[in-house]
């Protein structure tokens, strides 16, 4: 069962990210940066995302193979083992801290499984929120994240309007152990590119609201794509910390922040509003990122929340976020 409803954080002209999660939360506008030092995301007792989940991709519409080798060289980033620091996995080991200080003995370890096309758009060009979880079912029914990724050409509900993607999680009827359903989690993430970007591709185009500063260079050359890979990592972060919506959180249940939307526009040190952060800056492109992947990759990545600091770290520098200097 999901449901959404509208949680907006508004300081002087600052819009911000949210999320909102019943069953499920949805990952906001790509906003600017907000310092919220008092904050203090809560562990509710729920249990966190654990065991060996495989990741799954949906595509929804029509997407090019180098396109979704952006998405697949990132999930498999996760686990990698690169070289080049900071690097995804450096970034995702981060939410290690969450099950720490929730004394789980449990682990996550996230593997890319099957990728499954619909470029026939076979529920057609515009989706409601029961359709997502339909498609997101052609994933694994147990012990998954199934991630439905849909086109540039392809409306959902609330979409640019009060969210850029959504995760949650939905009990299979297909798959029972010891006579009992399986949840499985389902991210869902849009192309914003021709809808939106600077609504859901920020700060690879101009916001819609706040400072108006020039737009950064995509570090794989799709707008689209690279804030598909904002949203799908804050999406991530969220389903492995609140995956049933009784995990890690701050604020009231209906509308929470989480891992990531608690450190809204950081993507590195000295961020502030209309500007990222100081990043890396690829010599030859120009293009801006903070953590490279497999195969040469580069991506931008958000910050996560401290929760043995309890305030959103400023940096991602010499702290707790990615332990490596971040230079432009």
């Amino acid at each position: 069962m999901a449901t959404t409803s509208l949680a907006h954080f508004v300081v002087a002209f600052l819009l911000v990210i949210s999320f909102f999660n019943v069953c499920f939360a949805s990952r906001k506008l790509n906003a600017l940066y907000q310092e919220q030092p008092n904050q203090l995301l809560q562990y509710h007792k729920g249990p966190l995302l654990s065991g060996n989940i495989s990741v799954n991709l949906i595509w929804y519409g029509k997407f090019k193979p180098s396109q979704r080798a952006i998405i697949s060289d990132f999930i498999t980033s996760l686990s990698g083992s690169q070289k080049s620091q900071p690097s995804v996995a450096t970034w995702w080991k981060f939410t290690e801290k969450y099950y720490s200080l929730a004394n789980s003995k449990k682990t996550l370890s996230l593997y890319l499984n099957k990728q499954v096309l619909d470029e026939s758009y076979s529920l057609g060009k515009s989706l409601t929120q029961e359709q997502l979880v339909n498609l997101a079912s052609k994933g694994e029914a147990k012990d998954a994240i199934n991630v439905v990724l849909t086109a540039a050409d392809v409306a959902v509900a609330g979409f640019c309007v009060n969210r850029c993607g959504t995760h949650g999680s939905y009990s299979s009827k297909t798959a029972h152990v010891k006579g009992k359903n399986n949840k499985f989690a389902y991210i869902w993430v849009g192309n914003s590119e021709t809808q939106c970007p600077g609504y859901c591709a920020w700060p690879f185009h101009q916001p819609v609201y706040g400072p108006q500063s020039p737009s950064l260079v995509a570090p794989n050359n799709d707008v689209g794509l690279d804030g598909m890979v904002i949203n799908l990592a804050s999406l991530l972060a969220g389903t492995a910390t609140n995956p049933f919506g009784n995990g890690y959180y701050q604020g009231d249940a209906g509308a929470p922040l989480e891992a990531a939307s608690a450190c809204p526009g950081v993507y590195g040190k000295g961020a502030y509003p209309g500007y990222a952060g100081n990043l890396l800056t690829d010599p030859t492109t120009g293009a801006s990122y903070n953590a490279h992947g497999t195969n040469g990759r580069k991506y931008l990545l958000p910050a996560l929340y401290d929760p043995s600091l309890h305030r959103v770290p400023l940096w991602f520098g010499r702290g707790k976020a990615f332990r490596a200097d971040l230079q432009g």
